[in-house]
Formats: C-alpha cells, structure tokens, sequence
C-alpha cells in the first residue's frame, strides 16, 4: 500500500465493491478570458494519472451555488469577485469521478466568468488535499484543449463569442479509475 506520509486519505487503489462513495453538491467555474480558458491540473497519485479541470467545489453549509463559485475561486486563485461577476448557471450535470480510493459523486452547476486580463493564480488558500494532488494551472486555447485530458471535455463549446443555451448533461462519468475496475 503506497501512503503518502502526512495525509488522511492514502491514495491506493481499491476494488470498486471497497471505494467508499462520497455525495456531495458542487460549482465549477470556466474562467474565460480573449480566446482562453483557465483550468488547474490535478491528479491521483493512487492512480498515478493527472488530468484538467475548471476550478470549484463542494457546496459549504447552505451556501448557494453561486456563493460556493464565489468561495472556491478565491481559495483556488486568490481572485476575488462577487456573484453578480458569474454568468449562469450555464449547465447542470451528475457526475460520478471514480478515483483510486473512493467515488465521489456530485450535483454540479457550471457558472462562466469573464475577465478582461490574463491573471496568475495564488494557490495560498488550497487544502492539504489540493497541495497534495494539484500540479499547477494555465491558460489554453481551444486548439491546445484538444491534446489534454479536460473535464469536462467538451469545454470548448463555453469559449466561443456566445454561450451555449443552457446545457443539462445528465448522467455523467468521469472516473480516472473506472467504476467497475477490479483489483484481485
């Protein structure tokens, strides 16, 4: 078993009959700005695979979706803005991210922001989870999306001139580890 010394959560893989399924409510953010779009790098070091994504998370307390758009920027970049900057919500889904040691499952709404600059991110407020699994963030195109694992993956259709109508994907999965995987 490969332990990651100082963590909580051991990162190791385990059959999916073991993974223990954590549900919860999310916001994500798709940071635009000119023709790009900001994601961070994160991974699984149980699994060893790494992949890009656009920041948010978990829903504190009672908080709104907006209001946890607002919180996660911030602890994510250090960039304060207000929820009268979002636009949306832009999209819903379900997603199931089967990782090595666990299934998170979540009620995601997508909110889009503008900026007018390029702006580096301050990763000072990121949890001890996030310290351990991120592996930095950028600005992309949407010629330099098609050579990366993104999720989700079709977040190109958000960076034309115009949004999309509101998108509801449904059921979706993105597992680094696939739901299933067995490990006898």
């Amino acid at each position: 078993m490969a332990t990651i010394p100082g963590q909580d959560r051991e990162y190791r893989m385990l059959p999916a009959t073991e993974r223990p399924i954590v549900r919860r409510k999310a916001a994500r953010i798709i940071v635009r700005c000119q023709d790009r779009v900001f994601l961070e790098h994160d991974s699984d070091p149980g699994a060893g695979v790494t992949w890009w994504m656009t920041p948010g998370g978990g829903l504190d307390g009672d908080e709104t979706y907006a209001q946890a758009a607002v919180r996660e920027l911030f602890e994510e970049t250090g960039w304060t803005i207000t929820e009268a900057d979002l636009v949306g919500p832009v999209a819903h889904r379900y997603v199931s991210h089967g990782y090595s040691d666990e299934v998170l499952t979540q009620d995601e709404q997508f909110f889009v922001l503008h900026l007018s600059e390029l702006l580096d991110a301050d990763t000072s407020g990121f949890t001890e989870e996030e310290l351990r699994t991120m592996h930095g963030s950028g600005w992309f195109t949407v010629a330099e999306l098609s050579a990366m694992q993104v999720f989700p993956a079709d977040i190109a259709r958000f960076l034309g001139d115009e949004l999309p109508p509101f998108v509801e994907y449904g059921n979706v999965d993105e597992s680094i580890v696939p739901l299933d995987e067995r490990f006898d």
